[in-house]
C-alpha cells in the first residue's frame, strides 16, 4: 500500500457505517422472517477505550432495525443515526453538534452510499471487501473485512495516532 497518510490532527471522532463494516453485510432470517446480523466481539470491545480517549464513537446506517439498536445501547455507543438517507447531511450535523471538524474525524464505510460521508471528513477507511468506487477513495483500506474486526483495525490505529500527537504536544 506504500506510506500511510495520517491525520494531522487529533482524531476526535469515528463514524461507522454498520452492515458490511461492523458487519459481514450478510442478511440472516429466522423461521419466524426476524432479521439477524452477526456483529464482531473486537469492534465492540474497542469503543470504551476510544471513548476514554476521548473519541467521539457513532454508527451511521441507512436500515432502521431494532437489533442494530440493541448492539448500540450494549456497547454504550455515543450516537446512532439510522434510517439515514443523505449520509453527508448527517455526519455534516453530527460533527457540528459536537463540535468536532471535519479534519478531526474518521469516517469508515463500504459501499456507494457512505461515499458522500466519506467526503466530510479528514480521513476515511474502509474494510478489505468494499467496493471498488470506496476503496478508490479510502485513505486506509484495513486487512480484515466488514465484520471481522475492520473497526478494531482502524481503532487501534486511531489510539496509536493519537497517543504519538499527545506525546508530541502543541505544534
Amino acid at each position: 500500500m506504500g506510506e500511510l497518510r495520517r491525520p494531522v490532527r487529533r482524531v476526535r471522532a469515528l463514524i461507522t457505517d454498520v452492515d458490511g463494516v461492523l458487519t459481514d453485510g450478510g442478511m440472516y432470517f429466522d423461521r419466524g422472517g426476524q432479521a439477524l446480523k452477526r456483529f464482531n466481539v473486537k469492534d465492540g470491545y474497542i469503543v470504551r477505550p476510544m471513548q476514554r480517549s476521548g473519541v467521539l464513537m457513532a454508527w451511521l446506517t441507512g436500515d432502521d432495525s431494532d437489533i442494530t439498536r440493541a448492539r448500540a445501547a450494549k456497547m454504550g455507543v455515543d450516537e446512532l443515526c439510522s434510517g439515514v438517507d443523505d449520509k453527508g447531511r448527517c455526519v455534516r450535523e453530527l460533527l457540528v453538534r459536537h463540535g468536532i471538524g471535519s479534519g478531526e474525524a474518521v469516517f469508515m464505510g463500504d459501499d456507494l452510499n457512505d461515499l458522500p460521508a466519506m467526503d466530510q471528513v479528514g480521513f476515511c477507511a474502509c474494510p478489505a471487501d468494499a467496493s471498488p468506487q470506496v476503496l478508490r477513495r479510502a485513505d486506509l483500506i484495513t486487512s480484515a473485512k466488514g465484520g471481522e474486526g475492520a473497526v478494531r483495525e482502524v481503532c487501534d490505529l486511531i489510539l496509536e495516532w493519537n497517543r504519538e500527537l499527545d506525546r508530541r504536544g502543541p505544534a
